[in-house]
């Protein structure tokens, strides 16, 4: 029952494009159906209205203590580019690019959905630390992220969809 959309498309929407936040859903719908269908679109914890606050409390702590995407790689790469995720290190065509700590975490993010759209202007306006950070820095940052991955070199690597998002992936 959100203004734009429903919690369930959104929920949806955000697992779909390999984003793992933790999601609890505050809501009205307390029937059986409307909690396993909350819980089978991606949410991580169903909490029916009125709630007591110690609960709501415990709850988020709870999906706090989950362990976050687990690093699979030390280095990921995109065409010329390494990601050193250990020593928080980037490099393009060898050269080492020195980058703020958000700029790496969308640097990150963006290599490892490589490919994919990576985000959707609809969605900047929904609360999430995830998406507010985006939404904060895809002006001046992302021109400053994207100035530093381009200087010096032939072709770009993060490219802009028009109206839609941003997207990495790999040089002809």
């Amino acid at each position: 029952m959100l203004p734009d959309l429903d919690g369930l498309t959104l929920v949806k929407t955000l697992r779909g494009a390999g984003c793992n936040v933790p999601v609890l859903f505050l809501t009205t719908m307390c029937g059986i159906d409307d909690r396993v269908e909350g819980l089978n679109a991606g949410a991580d914890d169903y909490l029916v209205k009125p709630f007591a606050f110690s609960e709501l409390g415990a709850r988020v702590n709870a999906l706090l203590r989950r362990p976050r995407e687990t690093v699979e790689q030390k280095v990921l790469q995109v065409s010329d580019l390494k990601i050193d995720l250990m020593t928080r290190l980037v490099w393009r065509n060898g050269q080492l690019i020195d980058l703020q700590p958000t700029e790496f975490r969308l640097l990150e993010y963006l290599v490892r959905h490589a490919g994919q759209l990576s985000l959707v202007p609809c969605y900047l306006k929904m609360s999430g630390t995830f998406i507010l950070i985006l939404k904060q820095h895809c002006r001046n940052p992302y021109q400053s992220l994207a100035g530093k991955l381009n200087a010096g070199n032939n072709s770009d690597l993060i490219h802009t969809v028009r109206g839609a998002g941003y997207m990495i992936h790999e040089t002809a």
